[in-house]
């Protein structure tokens, strides 16, 4: 989170976080709203993006994503608290795959989210340097 410029702009606030587990917590801001008053597909898109590689890449292996997908279920405003629970579905040598739910404060589903990553094997000094520890 401390490299994370984009995270930190959006706001988010780790709840949770670990191997293949990763909570995140976010209050929409007007700014990220769209021309209809409701905030746009991208805020929730991202909020379940940064849960997705929070939890992909607590394993200590680099993980990118190769393919996502998410269903927006109801409308998100001004002042919404956002909730993302990513939940890990598959962990393999080389892909993951996570399910996440983004929730308001009210409980209610507002999006579902599925993503895909790819873990890239660790490099030379990324091995050494565990090795040294």
């Amino acid at each position: 989170m401390d490299s994370d410029a984009f995270s930190q702009w959006l706001g988010i606030e780790i709840l949770k976080t670990g191997p293949g587990i990763c909570e995140l917590k976010m209050t929409v801001r007007q700014e990220m709203t769209n021309g209809f008053g409701i905030a746009h597909g991208g805020i929730t898109y991202s909020l379940a993006d940064s849960t997705l590689a929070f939890a992909s890449n607590a394993h200590g292996t680099q993980a990118v994503s190769i393919e996502t997908s998410i269903s927006h279920t109801r409308p998100v405003k001004i002042g919404d608290v956002l909730f993302a629970t990513a939940e890990e579905k598959n962990n393999s040598r080389k892909f993951g795959i996570y399910e996440i739910k983004i929730t308001n404060q009210d409980g209610k589903i507002v999006a579902l989210f599925k993503g895909t990553v790819f873990k890239s094997p660790p490099q030379p000094s990324q091995r050494e340097g565990d090795a040294a520890r």
